[in-house]
Order: C-alpha cells, then structure tokens, then sequence
C-alpha cells in the first residue's frame, strides 16, 4: 500500500491548512478557553461550506463524493490546528440524509455531536458526560443496537466547572432518555468505525503539529552556545517523535483505504488499529513536546499543553487502550 498522499490530497490539505490558519488562529482560540460554548455559528457554517461534513456524501446528495481517505486527510488537518467542536459526529450525521433533523448537518448549519450509552458496569448512575453541549443542535446516542436522537436541549445537566481541555466543554447528564430511534445495529457499527478513523486522524494531526513545534524550538532554542537540537537526547527525542506520527498518519490511512477498498482488508481490525496507535501518538508526542521546550513547557503562555489535554481528551473518546488492541487481536 502506497502512503504517499496524491497530488489531489495535497492541495486538499493545504486548502484546508489555509482555512484552519484563517479562522482558527490560535490566539482567538484561545479567548473561548473555559468557556461554556466553544463554536462560532459562522466559523462552523465556513466549515460546512468548504465541504468538511459532506466529504463523504455523494455529489447526488449535495455532497463532496470523496473517499474516507480524503476524510482522514481533512480531519488529519483539523487536529494539527487544534479546532474545536464535535467534527466527527457532525460529519458523520451529514452522511445520514433520511433523518430530518440532522439535514442542517452536512451544510454546517446544524451542530451535532454523540456520545456512547453506557453499557452494563458504569456504575449506578452512570457517569455520563456529554462534550460542547450547550453548542449542540442534536445529539446522537450510539448503542450496540443501534442509534438513536436525542433533544440535547431536553437534558438535565450541569457544566463541568474545569474541563480537562479548555476548548473542550463538558456536561455532566443526570440521565440519557431512549430517544428516536434512527439506524439499527449495523449503522451503529459503522458509525463507531468511522468515529475511530476521524477521530484517530484528529490524534494523528496532533502527533504532527507537537512534532513541527518540538523540532522548530530545538533548532532555534541556544544552550551553551547550540542549538539544543544538537545534543543528542534532544535528537532522540524529536526522531521518536516524527516515526510516532508517521506510523499513526500510516495506520489511519490506511484504516480509511480499508473502508474504501474492503477488499484490501478488515477495516474494522484496520480502525480499531489505527485508533489505538494514533491515540497513543498524539498524547506521547505532546508529553515529549513539552519535555523539550524544558521549564517553558511548563507554562500557560506555551500552547504544548493544549495539544496534550486535546490529546487525551480525544484518546479518552476512543475507550480503553487495551480494549482498543481487544479489538484487533479478536479480527485475526
């Protein structure tokens, strides 16, 4: 398998890098930080515009008509420039064109996110705790047998007073009602594929971006008269770095190129494979990310630690590393 991006995937890419660049710099960013709603209506409709959550939709249905690989280069693009909201789930609601009040979702006019129904041991009451609620049109549940929608304002909540990202808003839910039924078991399975893959190509933008950051402040950091990338742990560190990401942007391409071609494989094996090691990329690099930018690494001012705690907020998403290599260990 070939995983150099074609040519069409580049520029693709850059479009995208240029998009992130324009609307989601990260000093304004930053201004939303512990705030309890996250997306601007008009940067979420730019999104939809420039066809981020109808990637996949046939050209029929009004969509993009590309392959989840593309999707994974997109998204892979989203992660490396920190944006926030729900990006997989409304990507993923745009692609279920029978459900009216998901039609906004494709077009960036309707918010959507998801969240997991707690399964048997949760606890008694499951903890339940829904991200950027209050910036949610619909909300989809995901359970074994199926997915269902939910009027996310009909919920009894309470906001998480210090999120563990603060472009990341939680809400505590007292109680998930059923809600209406929308796709069945199979929907469901494909649902959570697809979820590993976006969200595994959001970690494995992250694993880049702490990537070119610890490489750009190790060659222009001086101690003793050097550069510090000169030294050799340093070095080591960086090259860590750089095979981490490139094997995560390897694994969820080609968990995407599974989805799109099954005939080269498992694509849920491939999934739950690329989640698994993107995810661990993600959180390693920005915990190596920090280490090199020493005691600076430390500090609010340095944006490192909002790629870490985005890092393991989206790891978190994913379940249980060891359930994750569960998954593929029970596909061979």
């Amino acid at each position: 398998m070939d995983f150099e991006l074609t040519s069409e995937q580049v520029a693709l890419a850059e479009l995208v890098r240029a998009i992130v660049a324009g609307r989601f710099g990260l000093e304004r960013l930053r201004r939303h930080e512990g705030t309890p709603n996250v997306v601007e209506p008009d940067d979420w409709a730019a999104l939809g515009e420039a066809g981020v959550f109808s990637l996949t939709l046939p050209e029929a249905d009004g969509g993009v008509g590309l392959g989840l690989a593309d999707a994974a280069v997109v998204f892979t693009e989203l992660g490396r420039g920190l944006v926030p909201g729900p990006l997989v789930a409304s990507h993923q609601a745009g692609a279920l064109t029978g459900v009216a009040d998901l039609a906004g979702a494709a077009d960036g006019t309707t918010v959507v996110g998801s969240i997991r129904r707690p399964g048997p041991g949760a606890g008694d009451p499951p903890l339940v705790m829904v991200e950027h609620l209050e910036s949610l049109d619909a909300l989809v549940v995901v359970d074994p047998a199926g997915l269902a929608l939910v009027d996310p304002g009909a919920l009894d909540a309470d906001d998480a007073t210090r999120p563990l990202d603060p472009l990341t808003p939680m809400a505590r839910v007292r109680a998930l009602p059923p809600g209406e039924p929308i796709a069945d078991a199979e929907g469901a399975a494909t649902w959570v594929r697809d979820e590993q893959i976006l969200t595994g190509a959001l970690c494995a933008g992250i694993a880049a971006a702490t990537c070119d950051l610890a490489v750009n402040y190790a060659k222009g950091r001086q101690q003793f008269g050097r550069p510090i990338g000169s030294f050799q742990a340093i070095k080591h560190l960086c090259a860590d770095m750089l095979v981490r990401a490139e094997v995560a942007r390897a694994a969820v391409e080609a968990a995407a190129v599974t989805v799109d071609q099954p005939e080269v494989g498992d694509p849920l094996r491939a999934a739950a494979g690329g989640a698994l090691l993107a995810a661990e990329a993600a959180v390693a690099n920005a915990e190596s990310c920090i280490q090199v930018h020493g005691g600076m690494g430390f500090t609010w001012e340095v944006p490192v630690h909002l790629y870490l705690m985005r890092a393991r907020v989206l790891a978190s998403s994913l379940g249980p590393a060891p359930q994750l290599a569960a998954e593929v260990a029970a596909r061979y």
